[in-house]
């Protein structure tokens, strides 16, 4: 019984937008090995990826109304106060932004960060360039939320990637979501934004790695400052 428990705990369920998917790589990796043996075996592995990409795991999210998680699985690749998007129309003033990208082997499932009620869901097209460079937040196809939390209005803006060809957003206007709720998802290599109020303050640092619904990104009404850590 213990070996069944611990196969249960290693297999990763797929998300049910990745069927189709998976089951497209599978008769393909079929049709080819029907062509050529050896391309059967390559299209197999095309497949364990495909199903490794729409992996859904279960994750533990601190439920605590001062905190901040991230929403998505990637690296920290921005931190700093910049204007929002004039889409979510949480005005002109500077909020902290913290963004995450995910790359091709991230889990790609999105999450709220925080606990409260959906104001607003704003798509907007766009170009597909590198969801990395900064310019992304502007140029790419996006789709963003506006939550009302206890400290105010945060966005939370889904942003397309170099090969990402689809956003999708489960979220409806004056739904309630919870701190790590499932709330999208995005295929394949993306970015996520996140703009907080000046008063929250990070809690991680540049480059590194983000676990959605599990990572604190940020935290509100601690009197201590941001976090310094150092590479080792």
């Amino acid at each position: 019984m213990s070996l069944l428990n611990t196969v249960r705990n290693t297999i990763v369920p797929v998300h049910k937008e990745g069927y189709v998917f998976v089951a497209a790589f599978f008769v393909a990796s079929l049709i080819l090995g029907w062509i050529f043996e050896p391309l059967f075996w390559v299209g197999l592995v095309l497949t364990l990826w495909c199903a490794y990409f729409f992996r859904d795991p279960e994750r533990m999210t601190p439920q605590d109304d001062d905190l901040v998680i991230s929403p998505a699985d990637g690296k920290v690749s921005s931190i700093q106060m910049v204007t929002p998007p004039a889409e979510l129309n949480l005005g002109n003033e500077p909020m902290l932004r913290i963004s995450v990208f995910m790359n091709v082997f991230n889990c790609h499932v999105n999450r709220a960060p925080m606990r409260g009620r959906v104001v607003s869901i704003n798509y907007r097209s766009g170009s597909f360039a590198n969801a990395e460079l900064d310019k992304a937040s502007e140029d790419n196809e996006r789709n963003g939320l506006v939550i009302e939390t206890v400290h105010g209005q945060i966005g939370v803006v889904q942003i397309a990637g170099l090969v990402a060809r689809r956003i999708l957003c489960w979220a409806n206007n004056n739904e309630p979501l919870d701190a790590g709720e499932r709330f999208g998802l995005i295929r394949f290599g993306s970015r996520l934004d996140v703009f907080l109020p000046a008063a929250a303050a990070a809690r991680v640092s540049l480059g590194q790695t983000a676990i959605a619904g599990e990572t604190v990104l940020a935290e509100f009404g601690s009197p201590k400052g941001p976090v310094i850590s150092r590479r080792s």
